[in-house]
């Protein structure tokens, strides 16, 4: 007797679950697969709008980092791309559209170069992370305001200053975001300062050495760059940069868009992603 094979591209998935390592993920929809990295002001709530409108037609793949969300504490050394490929293989999934925002950009960097052949396009929203060849200066003043309100036990504090440097941005004030976005966005952040912290000494990050920023060239599929026009000009630098220096990138810029750009237009970014993954694949 015939037995039709449903393969992993057909399949239609009961979405939620933990890897080994406890990474906690949702996988959903049918299609060409589609991994999601969320930004490190979010968890992978951020992708719900992107989501629904997708997956009639792909597979979509999200995962919560450690540190936010729902994903268990590390228990010794590890890294985010690690962790990333990891929950991958026990998915099954060899090869995948990969798309990172912000910190998350950098982390599907780094997978697709600690991995070749993973990434079928990569497509890396106002990125970040393992991407920046050192810190920016415009970003120093952020981090210091944040450690500083944390140290004093003012959630609220640390959450603002996030959201006026990575949802309003340099040139805008509160009220050119939507405000539903920015409760949404404060309400991810809130909830990932409230978390306990780990050992660092006991469970070191890792990253990928060499690091990813110095090895652009190196990444062979189809790069997209997304940026707003009103994110931080480190962010904009660094997409021209990337699009510049990858075999095969290019950047679009969105005037009058600001770091957490998937979110302020959801439509807008869902139909140029869905657009691009069909001409990479």
């Amino acid at each position: 007797m015939h037995t039709a094979r449903v393969t992993d591209l057909e399949r239609v998935l009961t979405p939620g679950g933990r890897t080994t390592t406890g990474i906690a993920f949702d996988d959903e929809g049918s299609g060409p697969p589609i991994v999601l990295v969320h930004a490190g002001v979010a968890d992978r709530r951020m992708w719900d709008d992107l989501v629904a409108r997708l997956g009639g037609r792909h597979r979509l793949i999200r995962h919560d980092d450690r540190g936010v969300g729902e994903s268990l504490p590390p228990t010794g050394p590890w890294c985010h791309h690690t962790d990333l490929i990891e929950l991958l293989d026990e998915l099954l999934v060899p090869r995948a559209h990969l798309v990172g925002a912000s910190m998350g950009a950098g982390i599907a960097a780094e997978a697709a170069l600690a991995r070749p052949g993973l990434a079928a396009s990569l497509t890396l929203v106002a990125p970040g992370g393992a991407l920046l060849d050192g810190t920016p200066d415009t970003f120093r003043p952020i981090w210091a305001a944040e450690v500083d309100a944390l140290d004093r036990g003012d959630i609220d504090a640390a959450v603002e200053i996030n959201l006026r440097a990575w949802v309003d941005g340099p040139r805008r004030g509160p009220d050119a975001i939507d405000p539903e976005v920015r409760s949404f966005i404060g309400r991810m952040q809130r909830d990932a300062f409230e978390l306990p912290e780990w050992d660092p000494e006991v469970a070191p990050e890792h990253e990928l050495a060499p690091p990813a920023a110095r090895r652009i060239p190196e990444l062979a599929c189809p790069v997209l760059v997304i940026a707003g026009d009103a994110d931080d000009p480190a962010i904009l630098d660094l997409g021209n940069r990337i699009a510049a220096d990858a075999p095969d990138g290019r950047l679009i810029v969105w005037p009058d868009v600001g770091h957490m750009l998937s979110l302020e237009r959801p439509a807008e970014f869902a139909d140029l992603l869905a657009s691009f993954v069909a001409t990479a694949g």
